[in-house]
């Protein structure tokens, strides 16, 4: 994952302040709960990639014998995208 499970909650933290200060939702009281539901789908969210990138290296490891004269991180973004693209998936 790309960001620490401290930075997920300051970001559902901040998105829950500036969202209650412009009037654009009311958490009656329930502040907190609103924002661990937020870090909860920006967790599952950032996961998606990560299961993504662990697919992609079970894939290129199984390769391993046809990949000796092409550059790994190259062939690493070119099947990362298009299993990203048959999946629908946006990174």
């Amino acid at each position: 994952m790309k960001l620490r499970d401290e930075m997920i909650d300051y970001l559902a933290h901040r998105i829950v302040v500036n969202l209650e200060a412009m009037e654009m939702i009311d958490c009656e009281g329930n502040a907190q709960g609103v924002i661990e539901s937020i870090a909860g789908v920006m967790t599952a969210d950032l996961m998606v990639e990560d299961l993504l990138n662990d697919e992609v290296k079970e894939i290129l490891e199984n390769k391993g014998e046809e990949m000796e004269s092409v550059d790994y991180r190259k062939m690493f973004n070119m099947v990362k995208s298009k299993l990203a693209r048959e999946r629908g998936l946006i990174l």
